[in-house]
C-alpha cells in the first residue's frame, strides 16, 4: 500500500481528509417505522427482520432471517424490506444497543420488518451496498446516535434522530470499495472460525456422550482399561457446605485490610470487583482447587478455579479425591445430562433450590481414577483447543474494530 500526503478539513463530527464528504444521513436515506402485530400472527407467513437480526449481524442474507409473520399483501407493500435497505435497532434497555446496523444483502421474498427497528431505504446511489455494512458503526457515528437518542424506562431512536446523524465517505468510489473490501476480509475470517468453534464444540460434546456415562449405559471406553465403572450416588464421594449470607446494607461494613474476596454469582457473571469480608468461618472459604456450583437461581452452575468466601447461593463440593478427580467431577456435573437431572431436582418453583439430600442422591458411575484423569486429560485438550480458536477470534474483533475506526475516518488511506 502506497501512502500519500492529504491534506486535510474540520468538520461536524472531526477531522477528515480534504477529498471526502460530510453527508446527512437523512440526506441519502429515509427512514420508516417497522410492522407491529399481535403475538398470534407471529411464528408462521413470511420472513421478518427482527431486531436480534440486526444487532447480530452487518450484512443480512436469506438464511439470517429466521423470524415468520403473517401479514396482509397491503402490509408487505408497506412493510417491505428490500436489498440495499439499511435496517437500525430502535429501541433498547441500554444506550450502547441503540441505532446497531445491519444492510439487507440480497433479496427475500415478501420480506418485512420489525417494529423494533427503523428501516433506511435509498434516496440516491451514494453509499455501495458493501460499503453500507460498516460505515454506520464507527466512534464518530455511533456517537452521534447515542447522544440524539432518548432515555425513559428504554433507550429509543427515531428516523428524525438518524437523519440529523453525519457520516464522511471518500468522494472516490475505488476508495470506498477498498474499504469495504478490507473490513470484509476480516469478517470472512472472523466468519470461519466461528463456524471452526461450532464445530469444535460439537465434537467435544458428542465425546463427552461417549466418555462420561459407563460402558454399561452405551459409553465408550478407552484402550487398556476394563472392569465395570462403579455405580454410587454423590453421598458416596462427596459432602456439601453452604456458602456465607452477608445483609447487603452490612457487606461493606467488613472492607479492612486482611479480609477475604466475596464471591457472589453476580459478581462472577457481571465481571464486576468483588466485595471483601473478615468475619467468617472456613466451612465458607474455597481454594481454587475447590469447586462450587449454584444451588439456587440458576441451579447447577459449576465454578472452580476461584479464592474467597463464597456466597449461600453456592454449595462447595468437598470430594474423595481418592475416589474422584476434579476434572471429571466438572466435566461430569456440567454434562448435559447431568445438569437436567440437577434441574429436575432443585424444582419448578419460582426459584429452584437443591437441597443437600437432592444433591446427595444424584447419581454418578465412575471408573478407576486413572482412566478418570485420562478423560479428563482428552476433555482439557479438547478446551484449549476451543479456547486458543476464541481467543483469535477476539484478537481478530480487535483488529476489525482498529480498522473500522482507521479506514472509516480516512486516518488509514488505502487508495
Amino acid at each position: 500500500m502506497e501512502l500519500k500526503e492529504v491534506s486535510s478539513k474540520k468538520t461536524e463530527i472531526g477531522i477528515i481528509p480534504a477529498d471526502w464528504d460530510l453527508i446527512r444521513l437523512g440526506d441519502v436515506l429515509v427512514f420508516k417505522n417497522g410492522l407491529n402485530k399481535e403475538s398470534e400472527f407471529f411464528g408462521y407467513g413470511t420472513p421478518i427482520v427482527n431486531y436480534m437480526d440486526v444487532y447480530a449481524n452487518y450484512g443480512l442474507t436469506k438464511d439470517n432471517i429466521q423470524g415468520k409473520v403473517f401479514v396482509s399483501n397491503e402490509e408487505i407493500k408497506n412493510f417491505s424490506a428490500n436489498k440495499g435497505d439499511v435496517f437500525f435497532t430502535r429501541t433498547s434497555e441500554t444506550v450502547n444497543e441503540i441505532g446497531i446496523s445491519a444492510v439487507l444483502l440480497e433479496d427475500v421474498k415478501k420480506c418485512v420488518f420489525s417494529g423494533f427497528v427503523l428501516r433506511g431505504r435509498d434516496k440516491s446511489s451514494t453509499l455501495s451496498l458493501d460499503f453500507k455494512k460498516y460505515c454506520f458503526s464507527s466512534y464518530a457515528v455511533r456517537k452521534q446516535i447515542i447522544s440524539r437518542s432518548t432515555y425513559t424506562t428504554r433507550t429509543l431512536t427515531n428516523g428524525r434522530h438518524l437523519s440529523a446523524v453525519y457520516i464522511s465517505i471518500p468522494k472516490d468510489q475505488e476508495e470506498e470499495q477498498a474499504i469495504a473490501t478490507a473490513l470484509s476480509d476480516v469478517d470472512t475470517l472472523i466468519t470461519n472460525l466461528d463456524k471452526l468453534i461450532a464445530k469444535k464444540k460439537a465434537i467435544k460434546q458428542g465425546a463427552m456422550q461417549r466418555l462420561l456415562k459407563s460402558p454399561a449405559k452405551g459409553g465408550q471406553r478407552l484402550p487398556g482399561f476394563e472392569g465395570e465403572w462403579e455405580a454410587m450416588t454423590m453421598k458416596d464421594i462427596s459432602w456439601v457446605n453452604q456458602g456465607l449470607q452477608i445483609a447487603i446494607e452490612h457487606r461493606y461494613d467488613y472492607q479492612i485490610d486482611g479480609s477475604k474476596v466475596y464471591i457472589t454469582i453476580q459478581h462472577l457473571n457481571e465481571g464486576k470487583a468483588p466485595e471483601y469480608i473478615l468475619n467468617y468461618s472456613d466451612s465458607v472459604l474455597c481454594s481454587r482447587d475447590d469447586v462450587l456450583m449454584t444451588r439456587t437461581g440458576n441451579t447447577g452452575i459449576v465454578i472452580t478455579n476461584v479464592e474467597g468466601i463464597f456466597h449461600n447461593n453456592f454449595f462447595k463440593i468437598n470430594y474423595d479425591r481418592r475416589k474422584v478427580d476434579k476434572d471429571f467431577l466438572v466435566y461430569f456435573l456440567s454434562f448435559p445430562p447431568t445438569q437436567r437431572e440437577i434441574l429436575e431436582r432443585a424444582g419448578t418453583s419460582t426459584i429452584p433450590d437443591l437441597n443437600h439430600d437432592d444433591f446427595y442422591s444424584l447419581p454418578i458411575s465412575l471408573p478407576e481414577l486413572k482412566e478418570q484423569e485420562l478423560i479428563s486429560s482428552i476433555l482439557s485438550d479438547m478446551d484449549r483447543e476451543i479456547e486458543s480458536l476464541e481467543t483469535k477470534k477476539s484478537k481478530y474483533l480487535s483488529i476489525k474494530q482498529g480498522m473500522m475506526q482507521e479506514l472509516l475516518t480516512g486516518k488509514t488511506r488505502l487508495v
